[in-house]
């Protein structure tokens, strides 16, 4: 075997690892300083926003009746099965049924609200929100 002659083709490519070609955020070269300044713009937005919003709930109903008991006995029930055996398909099926029950009746009894506020506290929200996510996909974008 002759170790004199090299293939150039038999090399591998090498990656340079210079730093001007540094990448930016999500291995773009949008950059890590416009990634920072639109997250900070969405959080700051998005709390603003979801300061404003007021969540109440109204009164328990299950069908015309009221009653909170009525949603929890398939709950209970399944849970029995299980506590029985906990390999029943009943019980699982009753838990899980239950459980689906309580979080959909949470669900639809809350009612949301928007607080008043101005417009321009309003503008200011929206346009740190919006304009965030816009930075930050700008920030992602592949030149």
């Amino acid at each position: 075997m002759n170790r004199g002659l090299r293939c150039p083709s038999c090399y591998s490519l090498s990656v340079s690892t210079s730093s001007s070609e540094s990448r930016g955020a999500g291995g773009t070269p949008g950059g890590i300083g416009q990634f920072v300044v639109g997250l900070v713009m969405v959080v700051a937005g998005g709390y603003l926003i979801l300061n404003q919003v007021q969540v109440t709930t109204s009164s328990w109903r299950f069908g015309q009746y009221g009653g909170f008991g009525l949603t929890l006995l398939p709950l209970l029930a399944g849970i029995g099965m299980l506590f029985y055996n906990g390999k029943s398909v009943i019980g699982w099926l009753l838990t899980i049924a239950g459980t689906a029950v309580i979080l959909a009746s949470i669900l639809m009894n809350m009612d949301i609200y928007f607080r008043q506020t101005t417009l321009f506290n309003t503008i200011v929200m929206l346009g740190l929100l919006f304009g965030g996510l816009g930075i930050l996909a700008r920030s992602l974008r592949s030149a």
